[in-house]
């Protein structure tokens, strides 16, 4: 493991070489401000709100990775002055799906921080995440000598098909889509890292029931406090050292965890599985994309009788999706 991450280092740093600086103002970042990292492509419509969330949230400074978008998304963030872009025309696939792109940055800006890594429709909550602020569970994640925290990906939908509640750019997306599958997951444990492996929730039962070992991971560990000798693996599945993928309790009781909403269930995803396939950047040959522009044609429907609406995080521990651990 340890050669397998010094390979994934060296290939990082071959890559920064795809990577040029559209705004750098990395100068602003002090040693105990709270990052976030993303790689975007075309996601000028969900930017606005994302933003405001995550400022809200705590985050002080944002990393952004521009896939060359065309609508506008770059353009945009180098208008924000707590944002730093870079661009790159270079291959999604051939830079691991974005990762190595991910492991340069942390490596040279995040050294030392707390740091969110998220794809532009996936949002943050944890426990007391209504009253408290993301630097009160750093902090106590820093008291308790905990490195990083594992969240549970948590599609949400909205009652009917898709296209009948269309989303307007800077509209927050769980007005749109404020439903989520109650149950209906299959979790494992990856032999390889050590972290979980979780499958299930309304993406695999209306794209891939037929096939559902192929359905998307919705385990993922986004907030890390990074060293530069750390690095992501698979997307945010896995990191090595092997360690910081221990965010489940193994000999009873349970590790505080939290969650991503995640608002990729809106009438954006048809043109975007488009994009996508067109491109052929994704895992598998884009074979979730094809999956999901397949199966749109139909106009399907997510909602069920076991759809819950979201409320709170509290919903989410009575579930059983995420848990307060012994954080008080």
């Amino acid at each position: 493991m340890r050669l397998r991450r010094k390979r994934r280092l060296l290939r990082c740093m071959r890559k920064r070489r795809e990577l040029n600086v559209k705004q750098d103002a990395t100068n602003v970042i002090q040693p105990d401000d709270i990052l976030l990292m993303s790689v975007i492509r075309n996601e000028k419509i969900r930017l606005p709100y994302f933003l405001d969330y995550y400022r809200k949230l705590g985050v002080d400074h944002f990393l952004f990775v521009d896939n060359d978008s065309d609508d506008g998304s770059a353009e945009f963030l180098t208008q924000q002055p707590d944002v730093s872009v870079w661009n790159t025309q270079a291959s999604y696939r051939r830079a691991t799906f974005g990762v190595d792109w991910v492991n340069y940055l942390l490596r040279s800006y995040a050294h030392g921080h707390w740091v969110l890594t998220v794809d532009p429709d996936e949002f943050f909550i944890y426990p007391f995440c209504d009253t408290r602020p993301i630097r009160a569970l750093t902090d106590w994640l820093d008291d308790t000598s905990v490195r990083s925290f594992g969240t549970m990906l948590i599609d949400m939908y909205p009652r009917g098909p898709i296209e009948e509640t269309p989303y307007q750019e800077g509209q927050n997306p769980f007005e749109v889509a404020p439903w989520f599958d109650t149950g209906n997951y299959m979790i494992s444990r990856n032999p390889t890292y050590g972290n979980l492996w979780i499958q299930g929730g309304p993406r695999s039962r209306v794209f891939f029931y037929e096939t559902p070992s192929k359905a998307p991971a919705l385990n993922k560990i986004p907030l890390v406090k990074w060293d530069r000798r750390y690095t992501y693996v698979s997307s945010t599945h896995a990191l090595l050292p092997r360690g910081l993928n221990q965010v489940y309790e193994q000999n009873g009781g349970e590790k505080t965890s939290g969650a991503l909403l995640h608002a990729k269930l809106l009438d954006t995803l048809g043109d975007k599985a488009h994009e996508e396939l067109s491109r052929g950047q994704h895992y598998r040959q884009s074979d979730e994309y094809r999956a999901y522009a397949e199966r749109l044609q139909d106009g399907p429907v997510f909602w069920n009788e076991w759809s819950e609406k979201f409320i709170n995080w509290r919903q989410l521990e009575i579930l059983g999706l995420m848990s307060k651990g012994n954080w008080a």
